[in-house]
């Protein structure tokens, strides 16, 4: 058996985010890497109809984010879809899997941001190894984090806007490129279907724009550090999805209506820049390219606050190590879980391109929606004392039957997706064995979880 002395008391993680920052967050987190740096990539799954994909996957997202909002209200703590799925199963291995896949998930979405960084928007202006730039980008977002939420929720207020500034030059632009009679409006309802039926081109395209909308069950894991978040979280989280998911269609309708979508995908991650030459081209790239730099640094940035405090979380429930729970006596922030994901993040950004790092950060939490869908509906018999949102009745079980299809192989997702997320799942098996045999079993204690 492990140790299970009282450890010394830490202090409590400072409640500095109101209802403003949170909606700044979510809408940072989703804004960002995905539509910078994935638009080519959708548009080679699927054609013209580039917007069709992007609609899918927010209407995905908002399903399961009716889960989240329902769940963070009755468990208003850090940990996110771990926690509710150890008060719903119970099993000390699926709740360390689901912590696992959920932070792997954001330290490979930050992985995903630092090699648009370096490969895509840095390149611009200079030539460096891709490695090199990898570690000093990680390095500086694990200094922000260190220093604090409210520093960190404070600089993603200014990346926010930075990010939201190039979207909105995007939708400028096309908007008035349209209004001048170019664009095609034929393309929009083109589905290329190469060697497949159209079905599967749309899913296919659909599960990888699905990562440009994931973000919003981050702000779940800051739950201990928002002022009253049983109230804030509902207002906040929607809004700030809708308006994403909104920017998204638009930027998406607008780049198949001015760009073929064979000339975006042969672009990759520099489609919105063909977009952008095509709607004004005697606007300096490099202005957008340094607004791609800030929108990738916003995405890693809140991708690694949530890892960090989503194995803070957990080592505080007893599921992980009792080191991940370390707070830093005077800047009050989990530096250990820090180090830990930074270390990971590094790592990971020279293992695979941007399209399968972010297609493979979707799998992982498509299956893990699944699993928070199924719990939110087994938690129901767990009465809380205070009032909080409650989802309607069929949206679990219309985000199970969405989300569950979009993670397997059924929707076209390439099957390399599930190698590298095998591979990662893989390592997370090896470090349960450790703490369970090496370490000693870790006892998670039912008074804290009622108190939860």
């Amino acid at each position: 058996m492990a140790d299970t002395s009282t450890a010394p008391a830490q202090p409590e993680l400072k409640r500095a985010i109101g209802p403003k920052l949170l909606l700044f967050f979510v809408i940072g987190d989703i804004l960002g890497t995905g539509i910078y740096a994935l638009t080519g990539s959708v548009a080679a799954e699927i054609g013209g109809a580039l917007w069709l994909p992007f609609l899918l996957a927010f209407v995905v997202a908002f399903l399961t984010a009716f889960s989240y909002l329902e769940l963070v209200g009755k468990y208003p703590r850090a940990a996110g879809a771990a926690l509710y799925t150890h008060k719903a199963f119970g099993i000390n291995f699926l709740t360390f899997m689901v912590t696992f896949t959920v932070m792997a998930s954001g330290v490979t979405s930050a992985a995903t941001a630092a090699k648009a960084f370096g490969d895509t928007y840095l390149r611009q202006f200079v030539e460096l190894p891709t490695w090199a730039v990898a570690a000093a980008f990680i390095a500086g977002l694990a200094l922000i984090n260190f220093r604090g939420v409210g520093e960190s929720v404070k600089a993603n207020v200014v990346l926010t806007c930075i990010e939201l500034s190039g979207l909105l030059l995007i939708i400028g632009v096309g908007v008035y490129a349209v209004m001048q009679g170019q664009g095609e409006p034929a393309r929009l309802v083109e589905i290329d279907t190469g060697d497949s039926t159209a079905f599967l081109a749309v899913t296919a395209a659909t599960s990888l724009a699905f990562f440009a909308m994931v973000g919003f069950e981050d702000s779940v894991n800051m739950a201990e550090e928002c002022q009253n978040p049983v109230r804030i979280f509902p207002r906040a989280m929607l809004l700030g999805m809708g308006i994403a998911g909104l920017i998204y269609v638009v930027v998406a309708v607008l780049s198949s209506l001015l760009v073929p979508a064979e000339d975006l995908a042969a672009a990759k991650s520099d489609a919105l820049f063909r977009v952008l030459e095509a709607g004004a081209p005697g606007f300096p790239l490099g202005v957008f390219a340094v607004i791609g730099l800030f929108a990738v640094v916003n995405s890693a940035l809140i991708n690694m606050l949530m890892a960090s405090r989503l194995l803070y979380g957990m080592a505080n429930e007893r599921i992980l190590p009792r080191q991940f729970g370390t707070v830093h006596p005077s800047r009050r922030t989990p530096w250990v879980s820090i180090l830990f994901t930074s270390v990971i993040a590094i790592i990971l950004v020279a293992s695979a391109d941007i399209s399968l790092l972010g297609g493979t950060t979707a799998l992982l939490l498509l299956a893990v929606f699944t699993i928070v869908n199924i719990a939110v509906l087994v938690l129901r018999k767990d009465e809380v004392e205070h009032e909080h949102f409650r989802a309607p009745a069929w949206t679990p079980w219309l985000g199970i039957v969405l989300c569950g299809f979009l993670a397997t192989p059924l929707s076209g997702r390439p099957l390399q997706q599930f190698a590298v997320a095998g591979v990662l799942l893989a390592v997370g098996v090896v470090l349960w064995a450790v703490n369970y045999y090496v370490v000693g079993r870790v006892q998670v204690d039912p008074e804290r979880l009622n108190k939860s």
